[in-house]
């Protein structure tokens, strides 16, 4: 496997690190949360003789980009996305999103469907479940104190609770981030975006892991049954990363969805 070539842009203020290879049809590929571009250049690479211009990113905050100068929410990423078609002069183009990509994906799926010709969806992320009833009543008791601290004007022992909440019980994810980007995490996480896969229009090719612990089998289920025109394809003993689990299988995959019906 190569390397990806990074080259930097400027887009809406921000310096952005991108590789592109390849040339023909289109292809945007989405990287999840905590990666880069190096974590789907291993599909990009094999995909591009096969008859795509495939582009790649680290998102903003992510790899070699600067961060938002602002926490963000899974829609300021989708716009971002959009720009960063415009900057390039795209006018619809295929789209592959994993997790964290998976969510944009799905919400440019929804809003943006002219500009989306299909979609593979890897492992994605995008559906927010309720948490055990131990879990929200313990949540809910460390908000109500760490409110109550703040309000008597005791910031620090509040952020001193607010600190070791998050050491003991925080996702791995949010205790990796800091800043812009522990707000822009929490943003995201807590947007539910099943109505928007409702509204997708592009046809979607679901691929996912039944071993994948992070973005469960049964999200892929479900949004099978809400994607109006959908596709699963499961590999088996994958895991969250099931398209680099099984990447011979998926550009294969892959390349037959995307020129079906030309």
């Amino acid at each position: 496997m190569s390397q990806p070539t990074r080259k930097k842009i400027e887009l809406n203020g921000i310096a952005v690190a991108e590789a592109i290879v390849g040339e023909g049809q289109p292809l945007l590929m989405l990287h999840g949360w905590g990666a880069n571009i190096d974590l789907v250049w291993p599909l990009a690479e094999r995909l591009a003789p096969l008859g795509y211009q495939v582009y790649a990113l680290d998102l903003p905050g992510f790899g070699e980009s600067d961060e938002p100068p602002a926490a963000w929410s899974v829609f300021d990423y989708a716009n971002f996305a959009i720009d960063y078609l415009d900057h390039h002069g795209l006018g619809s183009v295929f789209l592959f999103g994993h997790s964290f990509g998976g969510r944009l994906s799905l919400i440019l799926g929804a809003e943006q469907s002219h500009r989306i010709k299909k979609i593979v969806l890897a492992d994605s992320a995008g559906i927010v479940t309720k948490a055990p009833l131990g879990k929200r009543l313990r949540l809910n008791t460390y908000k109500s104190i760490r409110d109550g601290l703040y309000k008597v004007g005791a910031k620090g022992t509040a952020d001193q609770l607010r600190a070791a909440y998050n050491a003991k019980y925080g996702s791995s994810d949010l205790q990796s981030t800091s800043g812009v980007m522990r707000e822009t995490f929490i943003n995201v996480v807590n947007q539910d975006l099943q109505d928007y896969a409702k509204r997708i229009q592009p046809s979607t090719l679901l691929i996912w892991g039944d071993q994948d612990e992070d973005t469960p089998l049964s999200y892929a289920k479900t949004f099978e049954k809400l994607i109006p025109d959908a596709g699963l394809i499961v590999h088996e003993g994958a895991g969250h990363y099931s398209y680099l689990d099984r990447l011979p299988e998926t550009v294969r995959i892959m390349d037959y969805f995307f020129k079906a019906d030309e």
